[in-house]
């Protein structure tokens, strides 16, 4: 099989459920950022620190692809079934933000990303999370996104923050927190 099927040569491209729409549609740059996320999120799972959290890495990698299937579906013609998120996708990341979260300091500034290659990777990993959370939530304004892609990605941009200041401490990196100039 060809990778290549030349449909797409004049900017249109196809929906699960067979709609037609532009390769510049809120829908396609929605679940398009959702794919820049798991790719980074991939890039974060290879980094040796996070050999212990590679398997929960793994695992939201799919919820990934779980929201993106969501994304590319339309709504109103997709007779595929498509895999759904479940509210335990949502409790796991809390609770491993809980279990971060008691072996650090408490947070009393913002934090400039940084310290390490790694770390870093990390925080750009939450910043494509939150633009794909905002895309969501403006593609949810015109048309059907489920309720739970948009809590998902909430707290997995919130995960991401407090993964990266737990990498930066398992690291031995300097968290430098912002000073404002006043």
């Amino acid at each position: 099989m060809k990778i290549y099927t030349k449909t797409g040569d004049k900017g249109l491209t196809s929906l699960i459920g067979g709609t037609r729409v532009s390769k510049a549609s809120l829908r396609i740059e929605s679940y398009g950022t959702v794919d820049e996320l798991n790719s980074y999120i991939g890039l974060v799972r290879d980094q040796e620190i996070n050999a212990p959290r590679r398997d929960l890495l793994k695992e939201i990698q799919d919820r990934l692809f779980t929201i993106g299937a969501s994304l590319a579906s339309d709504p109103e013609k997709s007779k595929m079934k498509i895999p759904d998120l479940h509210e335990e996708d949502v409790l796991l990341l809390e609770s491993e933000m809980d279990r971060m979260n008691e072996q650090l300091s408490e947070l009393h500034a913002f934090i400039l990303p940084g310290g390490h290659v790694a770390v870093s990777y990390a925080h750009v990993a939450r910043c494509v999370c939150r633009r794909a959370e905002r895309l969501a939530i403006h593609l949810s304004e015109e048309s059907f996104v489920a309720e739970l892609v948009i809590i998902y990605l909430n707290r997995l941009s919130d995960y991401l923050f407090v993964l990266s200041r737990q990498m930066a401490q398992d690291l031995g990196a300097e968290e430098v927190t912002w000073k404002a100039r006043l």
